[in-house]
């Protein structure tokens, strides 16, 4: 893959993620499987709603899913995603103090 290749498939994953519901759905599937019943009062949509949003992220390559019975139960297909969102974390509470030092009057 040449490297505009990666970039693209990157940028594919991250939309993936970027909405607050599907951020909500990666969090609660980071514990283990869940069926779309329980994503769906997790994200506090609707069913129909709830899954537009796992067959985008599935998709993506972001989640697995399995047939039993009639419900479908949703995984991380990788679960290393969740570091990122540590990262994510870590950006955001330096942010924070970078601010508070600039109220502070500090550099």
């Amino acid at each position: 893959m040449n490297r505009e290749t990666v970039y693209e498939a990157r940028a594919e994953i991250l939309k993936a993620l970027a909405h607050p519901s599907r951020l909500a759905i990666v969090d609660a599937l980071a514990e283990g499987e869940r069926c779309v019943c329980e994503l769906q009062e997790v994200v506090g949509s609707d069913m129909s709603t709830v899954s537009r949003h796992l067959a985008l992220m599935k998709a993506a390559g972001l989640l697995a899913a399995r047939r039993e019975g009639t419900n479908v139960h949703y995984r991380l297909r990788v679960p290393c995603i969740t570091r990122l969102f540590a990262c994510i974390e870590a950006v955001l509470a330096e942010d924070v103090k970078q601010r508070a030092r600039r109220v502070e009057g500090r550099p």
